[in-house]
């Protein structure tokens, strides 16, 4: 390729937003690419397409391959509505937080993750949502992609003794009908020993995935103290 390149990232897109806007100002054609997947998708490209438009520059966007997109239509999941949730944080709580927020969607919640920290995910929404669809979908559009699905204890069995490789997309199944043969009770210890967390904590969550009042959980786990 001759034409000139120069590497976009998270660490140079701010340095490079000014001189990329006056050169297109000057009427140069230019191309924002990724070597894998599409600009602006848990890739660089919506502050820059932002500053175009603040700037009244045209731009053309072109279809090209998304990890997010193809796991979603090969995993038979919802695709009439659903939502993509970028990378899942490294924090414990804050991926907590979104696993949540998850579950209790009403549609397909798309997700990235890590190959290293895929067990310790399906893990927490193995306890979190048992009863839920998950489907893992790895090195997409690649020799040895495949696409997995199950609850997430299935596909615990089937991750835990392997070693993963590649990147992983992970897709969670929209709130279904809350049926569980838990009590209230066992409920809460088992969020909160599963999760390490404290009972007030376990109770929130409880109430979130049963859709009930916070106060009726808490008044049935004081109740049986």
């Amino acid at each position: 390729i001759d034409t000139p390149l120069k590497s976009y990232h998270k660490f140079t897109e701010a340095k490079l937003e000014d001189f990329v806007i006056e050169k297109l100002q000057d009427g140069a054609k230019i191309a924002l690419i990724s070597d894998a997947g599409t600009p602006g998708i848990a890739d660089p490209g919506m502050r820059l397409v932002n500053k175009c438009h603040a700037e009244k520059i045209a731009i053309e966007a072109l279809p090209g391959a998304c990890a997010a997109l193809v796991a979603l239509t090969s995993s038979g999941l919802n695709s009439e509505r659903f939502q993509f949730l970028g990378f899942l944080p490294k924090k414990s709580s804050q991926c907590e937080s979104i696993l949540i927020e998850a579950t209790l969607y009403s549609g397909t919640t798309i997700l990235y993750e890590s190959p290293h920290r895929l067990i310790k995910t399906l893990t927490q929404i193995d306890c979190l949502a048992p009863d839920h669809t998950v489907a893992v979908a790895r090195e997409l559009t690649k020799k040895f992609s495949e696409v997995t699905r199950g609850t997430a204890k299935y596909l615990l069995e089937q991750y835990q003794n392997r070693t993963v490789k590649g990147e992983i997309v992970l897709l969670i199944e929209g709130k279904p009908n809350h049926d569980t043969s838990l009590s209230i009770i066992e409920h809460v210890s088992q969020i909160k020993n599963s999760l390490n967390i404290s009972e007030k904590e376990a109770i929130k969550i409880v109430a979130e995935i049963r859709g009930q009042p916070k106060r009726v959980i808490y008044a049935e786990v004081l109740k049986n103290k």
